[in-house]
């Protein structure tokens, strides 16, 4: 008899040992994040659009994760995000770590870039602050060119159009690229220009004729030249739809009936739908993932943070985590010969 007592005193000490020990392991996101900071990491300067975002991001969603934590911004400028992007590849999965992605990262692992250590659909994605639906990317010419229609510059006996843009890497210069191929345009683009700033001055004076920009960037930067309509718009891209603004303006894909340019295409404009992603990285607990992405869904209808951006002039559409994961999704199902297409042709 003592030895089934002593047995079942045993099997007590263990359970009630467990049931103390539980909590430790099973803390819910609310007592894991109480007295908790979560570093936002921006992989850029101070100053940009990513670090305004992830700054705008900062002063709103603590307040919608339990246990309310404190939110820092940390720059860490690393190579336009991938070092970043590599670093929540691997470790730092606990919950405390967000960062602004670069919004074409996820298109240099689908690539094979040499220096990606990430996996993009294992990142874990907690929202974009923009999906591009109020703005496009376009080519915007100076009004006093011959050019009317962007169909003029296809095949022989083309007007010499000059398109100025940045260095390799640059959007600018990525979109010129890949719509001149698809399109099959006789446009001369003329790169290496440091910044947006000088191609700006470039075009004023007219040694290049038009640049590949955003509507807002135009309207912001050219603003007097756009607004007395000394720009002419020939195509857009980063869009399934036309801009409302621009309804007589063709988007780069209605242009072509090839499927493997449309391909091209919307593998080239992807990164707009989803133009200020906010991540964590990979691996981090269920339950942690979840309500970031669920405080992230509530900071973008809330009325002070909408307020706040715009009077930042800081135009935010956001969109879900798994609204990011599904457009990473879809490009990964690109056929693997329109992205080597695509690899060619920023690599020149």
């Amino acid at each position: 008899m003592s030895s089934i007592l002593s047995r079942i005193t045993a099997v007590c000490a263990v359970a009630g040992g467990l049931a103390l020990a539980a909590p430790l392991h099973a803390q819910t996101p609310e007592q894991f994040y109480t007295g908790k900071t979560i570093a936002v990491i921006v992989p850029f300067s101070a100053g940009g659009y990513y670090d305004s975002g992830g700054r705008l991001l900062a002063r709103h969603i603590g307040q919608y994760i339990p246990g309310k934590p404190n939110l820092v911004v940390q720059n860490q400028p690393s190579g336009g995000g991938i070092g970043l992007a590599n670093r929540f590849a691997v470790g730092e999965n606990d919950g405390t770590l967000l960062g602004t992605l670069q919004r074409g990262l996820p298109q240099l692992a689908l690539t094979g870039d040499p220096n990606v250590r990430f996996d993009p659909l294992k990142l874990t994605w907690i929202g974009s602050l923009s999906a591009y639906a109020t703005d496009s990317y376009i080519l915007a010419i100076n009004a006093s060119h011959q050019v009317k229609r962007i169909e003029e510059l296809r095949g022989p006996g083309a007007p010499l159009l000059r398109i100025g843009s940045n260095r390799s890497g640059s959007t600018n210069l990525t979109i010129a690229l890949v719509v001149q191929h698809a399109l099959g345009l006789k446009h001369e683009i003329v790169r290496g220009y440091p910044g947006a700033a000088d191609i700006n001055l470039a075009q004023q004076r007219s040694e290049v004729d038009g640049q590949y920009a955003d509507v807002s960037f135009f309207q912001t930067n050219m603003r007097d030249i756009w607004e007395k309509g000394g720009l002419r718009t020939l195509v857009q891209t980063g869009r399934r739809t036309r801009l409302p603004e621009l309804p007589d303006v063709p988007l780069a894909r209605e242009l072509t009936d090839s499927p493997e340019m449309k391909a091209l295409l919307e593998f080239a404009e992807m990164p707009f739908e989803m133009a200020l992603p906010v991540a964590a990285p990979a691996n981090i607990p269920r339950d942690r993932a979840a309500v970031l992405k669920k405080a992230f869904d509530a900071m973008a209808t809330d009325a002070n943070f909408l307020a706040e951006a715009k009077k930042m002039n800081f135009v935010v559409d956001p969109i879900s985590g798994d609204e990011v994961l599904a457009i990473i999704q879809r490009a990964a199902k690109t056929p693997r010969n329109v992205i080597d297409l695509y690899k060619k042709l920023i690599e020149q």
